[in-house]
């Protein structure tokens, strides 16, 4: 047998009832680590090392049986080569959030597992989701773990993961485009009128033409900017 240590960051991924100790797995002699830590339940995608004995081994090991493995969380800030996310279906509201800031967001309502894997692949995202199953995808390049069940907190825990820079105000919310100041006068065909009247200062979407002002919704998402740290 090998006795699995998971750290406390780690013990969410647990079944309940095995969150209290060492998890003991049968050692095969063919198994390798990283899949006894999978099968236990934890994405390898969150864990930051593997000390067998005391010594540090990587997914691949082999354990032979009797040893202790301490499982141990990614370390915060994670650098990644990518500066880039890929976000699944049912984090809507995350991605929007992480384009007010100008974090480089992808995002699509209708993507399946198979093409979010492709995506994030092809362009070299992180993957970001709540889908335990998503992240142990063999053929998935990077992916993280969102935690927290309410806007707020996903977005603090990706920001206290990654720490990404941030520009906030420069990309739509809408398709992730850059945006870029724009006369009053080039978009009043967009506008209503008392959009027209009430507001001189805009910006537009060189991807979609969307327009932007500081519009009521301002103040919130303002909130939402100064509470990441991006003022």
């Amino acid at each position: 047998m090998v006795s699995l240590r998971f750290d406390e960051e780690l013990r969410v991924f647990l079944a309940t009832g095995r969150r209290g100790g060492d998890v003991s797995v049968p050692a095969d002699g063919t198994s390798t680590l990283g899949h006894l830590v999978e099968a236990a339940g934890v994405p390898l995608t969150e864990v930051g090392s593997m000390r067998v004995d005391g010594r540090d081994e990587p997914p691949s090991y082999r354990p032979g049986g009797g040893e202790t493995v301490e499982v141990g969380p990614v370390r915060r800030p994670q650098r990644v080569e990518s500066a880039g996310f890929l976000l699944d279906v049912h984090l809507g509201t995350l991605a929007r959030r992480l384009r007010v800031l100008g974090v480089d967001t992808a995002y699509h309502n209708d993507s399946d597992d198979d093409e979010l894997i492709e995506q994030a692949n092809a362009e070299r995202r992180v993957l970001l989701t709540r889908d335990r199953g998503l992240l142990r995808r063999r053929r998935l390049w990077a992916g993280a773990y969102v935690r927290g069940e309410r806007p707020d907190d996903q977005l603090a825990d990706v920001l206290d993961r990654f720490a990404p820079d941030l520009a906030p105000w420069t990309r739509c919310t809408a398709c992730n485009g850059l945006l870029e100041p724009v006369a009053k006068e080039d978009v009043a065909h967009l506008l209503e009128p008392g959009t027209r009247r009430e507001y001189d200062s805009f910006a537009r979407c060189r991807a979609c033409g969307r327009a932007y002002w500081p519009g009521a919704h301002r103040p919130h998402l303002s909130a939402i900017v100064r509470r990441a740290g991006g003022r």
